[in-house]
């Protein structure tokens, strides 16, 4: 049996399927993908490079019979990997790129098995235009608590911290795979790409109360190469803010212990810091790449906190969050995680009753 939904519609029913099923090539699903979604591909992408050829040089009705048979071929396959042990009431969610025929012949196949089948009209496109609509609604449900505070303040920290605590958090650089610097890159992690990132953002919302808040560090519209939506941003910085205050010698050994790849690295870190070269000139930043070679990387890493990010900060926190000037101040015993730990337990039970 075969059902069809609009994007809007399979979204707010989401967690009512048993799978959700993405027939796109491996490449587009590592593009981005449902929440939850697992990768059947109809044609993978060396199969959709050849169709893709054959349409081009033969024309479609030959590329149309080649592809039917790679097709076909491949929905067996992933029947008999994948099929053979679910029970009659699986329901599943099918979904491709946007025309729907990769997904409808995944599709027919599994109803005539007996399967309740839905598919989405207009595919993965479809889906993207539903969660780009439906990201401003849905931070406006939401109380956002931003935790403010200089480079190295533990701010992460404190959002790891809270989030064991059982609070609503919205790691922003968790999901965008990058700490928000020009140091920010984490070696051997990929960021996502643009609409990765949008449909994690809009994942992780989608799951939350909107009767508790959400605590969110205060960052920039970027994330690295990533963007945050305009509509989260502008609801973040119009949202009461805490200060998180920790000394500079703590700080410092707190980037020490986070950017500890610097340290074994020096060609990173000197590699990196040459991006700086425009905003603070070709002097300093030699002179920080001298100190890093002669192995004296803790007295850089205060001199950037104190010259480069520091400033930069101050004026952008005061620019951007229009609630600042009131933050409460929340000050940790010390960087380790057990009083970031201590400090999450204090904001919750301090926080007011909801409802």
């Amino acid at each position: 049996m075969l059902h069809t939904l609009s994007a809007a519609e399979a979204i707010a029913r989401l967690d009512e399927f048993s799978s959700i099923i993405d027939a796109r090539s491996e490449g587009e699903f590592a593009q981005d993908h449902l929440p939850g979604a697992i990768n059947w591909p109809s044609l993978n992408n060396d199969e959709r490079i050849l169709v893709g050829t054959m349409y081009a040089q033969q024309g479609p009705f030959e590329a149309s019979k080649r592809g039917a048979a790679i097709v076909a071929s491949n929905i067996s396959k992933h029947i008999e990997r994948n099929v053979f042990d679910k029970p009659k009431n699986w329901q599943p969610l099918v979904y491709c790129w946007r025309g729907g025929k990769r997904s409808g012949s995944l599709a027919l196949v599994l109803g005539q098995i007996g399967f309740r089948v839905h598919v989405i009209q207009g595919g993965y496109k479809a889906f993207r235009g539903a969660v780009l609509a439906d990201l401003p609604v849905l931070v406006q449900k939401y109380d956002f608590r931003v935790v403010c505070g200089p480079t190295g303040s533990g701010k992460t920290r404190l959002l790891q911290a809270l989030a064991t605590q059982g609070a609503q958090v919205l790691d922003l650089e968790a999901l965008a795979s990058h700490r928000s610097s020009v140091l920010g890159r984490i070696p051997g992690q990929e960021q996502p790409s643009q609409k990765r990132f949008d449909t994690l953002v809009w994942g992780t919302l989608r799951k939350f109360d909107p009767a508790l808040p959400v605590y969110v560090e205060s960052e920039s519209r970027k994330v690295g190469d990533v963007a945050v939506n305009d509509a989260l941003i502008e609801r973040m910085r119009a949202s009461p803010c805490l200060r998180l205050d920790l000394p500079e010698d703590e700080r410092v050994a707190l980037l020490m212990e986070d950017y500890e790849f610097f340290a074994n690295d020096k060609a990173l870190f000197c590699d990196r810091l040459s991006a700086l070269t425009e905003l603070r000139g070709k002097a300093v930043v030699k002179g920080w790449q001298d100190e890093i070679e002669a192995g004296r990387i803790e007295g850089v890493v205060r001199e950037l906190l104190v010259k480069h990010y520091d400033p930069g900060y101050a004026s952008s926190i005061e620019r951007n969050f229009s609630q600042f000037g009131n933050a409460q101040a929340i000050v940790p015993v010390d960087r380790s995680m057990d009083a970031m730990t201590e400090l999450a337990r204090s904001i919750l039970s301090a926080a007011p009753a909801e409802g």
